[in-house]
């Protein structure tokens, strides 16, 4: 394989192997509304092979961050629709990632009257709320009857996603959010059904992929994980209780035959992630973290070794639109500026130069 050359991956047709990583960027309006600027942006960004939006909240309740899109009202979608047209129409494939963000919340930010996980447990550490700075609060622990209500959440977003023309859905099982959070022994102290053994820690995270899978169709579902990734609370340090529970996330979700995993894993060689691999039986997208940013041949080589089937890059695709045409062409790269990554401006957002208008 090579990373610049097409693939299928279920229903998606992808130009090349250079995935667009999620990325929380708050440039969604206070309602969640994603705005023009907001697609520009996804405009500029694609000729990646694959465009996985930023972490999108499929209830009220799962918003994270103020700016942060939504994908549950009329406004929200049609915000949606414009940017799925405007990447079509440059030739790109776009997925929305559903993301809850379960205890990673506040009632400031979201508006509801408090938090979700899957034990009553605060996520370490302090959020930005629009009052100001505030300690993230212990959160209501699901009952299963309403464990099965977040699913049907999930559910009716990804059709909500699907009616706004986007060509599929990533569930967000990574980063401290709400699936991640039901899947770590210290996060999850639960005693039924949902907490305890591996395979009761990963059945949330399979019962919303397959019901996802059944309501938009499993060849236009995929699943972001990151094992032992250990933020914000939710710790996988036994190494060998997080081999057991994402191996039984990923033969969870085996029979689906859904349309890619993503794995994000500093170490996309290592067995964990090719273990989820085998066992999932779906095209795999590797992100090699937070840590280091993703370079240009390391990228080629896990692809052209079989390590992966695409690999998903963020701080490069923020400063460079078009970075799949400047890898294949060997040219120079803009840099990005962190200082702005996050905010509710043009500046830092999109206005990096194209390699053309940079010629």
């Amino acid at each position: 394989m090579n990373l610049y050359e097409p693939a299928v991956f279920g229903a998606l047709n992808l130009s090349n192997r250079v995935v667009m990583a999620p990325l929380t960027r708050t440039r969604a309006d206070a309602d969640g509304v994603p705005t023009a600027t907001m697609e520009q942006y996804y405009r500029q960004r694609a000729g990646q092979g694959l465009i996985i939006t930023e972490g999108t909240w499929p209830a009220p309740e799962g918003k994270s961050y103020p700016g942060q899109p939504g994908i549950v009202t009329p406004e929200q979608i049609e915000g949606w629709r414009r940017i799925a047209d405007a990447v079509h129409e440059a030739g790109g494939t776009i997925v929305m990632q559903l993301m809850h963000g379960g205890r990673v919340s506040h009632p400031a930010i979201s508006g509801e009257p408090h938090v979700v996980a899957p034990s009553a447990l605060a996520a370490p550490g302090d959020t930005h709320t629009p009052e100001g700075k505030a300690a993230l609060p212990v959160a209501h622990a699901l009952s299963e009857e309403e464990v099965a209500s977040v699913v049907a959440q999930f559910v009716q977003a990804a059709r909500n996603a699907i009616a706004a023309g986007m060509d599929g859905v990533e569930v967000h099982g990574a980063n401290g959010y709400l699936v991640h959070q039901f899947l770590s022994p210290v996060s999850n102290i639960r005693e039924d059904r949902y907490g305890g053994a591996a395979e009761n820690r990963a059945r949330f995270a399979v019962e919303v992929v397959r019901a996802v899978a059944e309501a938009v169709g499993a060849d236009r579902t995929g699943i972001r994980l990151s094992p032992q990734h250990n933020i914000q609370g939710v710790l996988e340090e036994d190494e060998a209780d997080a081999r057991a529970v994402y191996a039984a996330v990923a033969r969870g979700v085996a029979p689906l035959g859904l349309a890619f995993v993503d794995v994000l894993y500093a170490a996309p060689t290592a067995e964990i992630v090719q273990q989820i691999r085998r066992a999932a039986g779906a095209p795999l997208i590797v992100n090699s973290g937070f840590a280091e940013v993703t370079a240009k041949a390391d990228a080629e080589t896990l692809v052209a070794e079989g390590w992966a089937d695409a690999v998903a890059v963020g701080r490069p695709v923020i400063a460079n639109p078009d970075l799949a045409v400047r890898w294949a062409q060997d040219a120079a790269l803009n840099e990005p500026r962190p200082e702005l990554f996050y905010g509710a401006t043009a500046e830092g957002y999109i206005d990096y130069p194209s390699l053309e208008a940079a010629i």
